[in-house]
């Protein structure tokens, strides 16, 4: 038996009243949200809800995020985490794909009411039996949504214990969405021996104090922090302080109120903090602290590490991934020298070997796509095999990112998948915007592409062929994007042409749109 709530239950049993969680003044022990992740896991099971059904969560970083993922974990459930910015129409597809049984939804605020676009995206699901809103505010006697049932009076009465159901470590414990750049997105179906082993070997990977501390700025649907922040913590039985929504200012007095020893972010967040207008006080606190700067999503612009390491007195320690792969697959190791504007070396258990499109292997120096084998490979996209089959052979995950290899053996990304965009760390991926932005009435063709942007990294562009007599515009159709698609997601920048380069057989030479 395996299963991935032994990481909230060991160190629930050996540092029950450490701090698991901190946010804002809320500070919860080990014991605390274990006892809670028991009562989720009693709720689900009184709901009929059991062994490989799936239970959807959206929840930006919170205490609930951990409170709900460890309690259908022990239920034997499968956790399919859903980005908070995604729209109604969007999270009913999430729903429907993977089919959950059940949604527990934040509130949310006036300004992103999050409760009520997962409630209109559950309403739409027709398989979606159960929504549990997650309140804003802690006292709320009744729920705001009609028909939405409030969280904790849905626990009222359920057992603080619970005996976490039988999983083995090849069972499905998380369904992860990624995109890639054809159709609409596909869920990552990883085990508990995947995410396990994942968060034990980044164990190995970064300094170690007896109490670690670490700033929880990646949102936790994400993979990457919930595996190398919310997993490889609790492993570590450290202090989570939790930010729901990066902001500089904000990151920077909680580094140096709760002395953080931790920070794991995207190139956009260092590059935040370094225009943070920081006092010498609070950068003495943090320079103090800081042992450990990861970076990932995106490449790391060697000012920024020369920034970081002047300002804060720490090294980011760079490293490469992805949902399929739990997601680290390559890292600056410790124990080796780091090597700037590389992603490392694998990591133990995994291997990493260039390929041609015909998936033979590239010797020496390259180029080459990645293609990774070993512990932290996916089962495969949930309920789509042929996907599956593309991407997978032999145990072998072929990633659609090009990079070259050093004598070394450190490998060095040159270009990422042909089409996707990484806006602030997220993944856009153009295909889907596409499909979209085409169903309106005045849109003949799009074509999506990223485009340089000097704190995202990326932003979306889209090319737009309008219909004959269309009267549409630029305002009108970034405003109708942004109702459609996550806020990350939808295009900022929209420029009409008569036409777009194309080659003899039809398809879009988006190289010529990146210029």
């Amino acid at each position: 038996m395996l299963n991935l709530s032994v990481l909230l239950e060991d160190a629930a049993r050996e540092t029950p009243d450490r701090d698991a969680v901190v946010f804002g003044d809320i500070r919860l022990s080990y014991a605390f949200i274990d006892s809670i992740a028991n009562q989720v896991a009693n709720l689900l099971v009184s709901r009929g809800i059991g062994p490989g059904d799936k239970v959807a969560l959206s929840s930006p970083n919170l205490p609930y995020f951990p409170m709900v993922y460890f309690g259908a974990l022990k239920a034997g459930a499968v956790v399919v985490p859903l980005n908070v910015l995604l729209k109604p129409r969007e999270i009913a597809y999430h729903l429907a794909d993977s089919g959950a049984k059940a949604l527990f939804c934040f509130e949310g605020t006036p300004e992103l009411p999050l409760g009520e676009m997962g409630h209109a995206g559950f309403e739409q699901a027709e398989g979606c039996e159960h929504f549990f809103l997650l309140p804003a505010s802690l006292t709320a006697a009744e729920s705001p949504i009609e028909g939405a049932e409030l969280f904790w009076a849905a626990l009222s009465g359920q057992p603080g214990a619970f005996a976490t159901a039988r999983t083995e470590a090849t069972d499905t414990a998380v369904i992860i969405y990624t995109s890639g750049t054809t159709g609409q997105p596909k869920g990552a179906e990883l085990s508990h021996g995947n995410l396990l082993m994942n968060a034990m070997v980044d164990d190995t990977l970064f300094y170690r104090t007896l109490h670690d501390t670490s700033l929880v700025t990646l949102p936790l649907f994400h993979i990457f922090g919930q595996t190398c922040v919310m997993n490889v913590g609790l492993y570590r039985r450290a202090t989570l302080v939790l930010q729901p929504r990066f902001d500089a200012r904000q990151a920077v007095e909680l580094m140096v109120r709760e002395k953080v020893n931790i920070f794991a972010g995207v190139p956009t967040m260092y590059w935040a903090l370094l225009n943070d207008d920081t006092s010498p006080e609070e950068v003495e606190t943090i320079r103090a602290n800081l042992r450990v700067a990861v970076s990932g999503g995106a490449a790391l612009p060697m000012e920024v590490i020369k920034g970081v390491e002047a300002k804060f007195g720490v090294n980011i320690l760079e490293g490469y991934g992805l949902s399929e792969t739990s997601p680290v697959a390559s890292f600056n190791r410790p124990d080796r020298p780091t090597k700037a504007g590389s992603i490392g070396l694998p990591i133990w258990g995994v291997e990493m070997k260039l390929i041609d499109d015909d998936w033979k292997e590239i010797e020496g120096e390259g180029p080459g796509e990645i293609a990774i084998r070993g512990h932290n490979i996916m089962k495969g996209y949930h309920g789509r095999p042929e996907a599956t089959a593309d991407a997978v052979r032999d145990g072998w995950f072929r990633t659609g990112d090009v990079a070259r290899r050093d004598e070394d053996g450190y490998y060095y990304i040159i270009d990422r998948s042909k089409d996707m965009i990484i806006r602030g760390g997220y993944n856009v991926y153009p295909r889907e915007l596409e499909e979209v932005l085409m169903t309106h009435p005045q849109v003949s063709l799009a074509a999506v592409v990223g485009v340089a942007h000097p704190s995202h990294g990326e932003e979306v562009k889209a090319y737009v062929i309008r219909t004959p007599d269309a009267t549409v515009t630029e305002d009108e159709l970034v405003a109708w994007g942004r109702e459609q698609f996550a806020n990350y997601k939808y295009p900022r920048i929209v420029e009409f042409r008569d036409e777009l380069p194309m080659t003899a057989t039809g398809k879009i030479l988006k190289r010529e749109l990146r210029g």
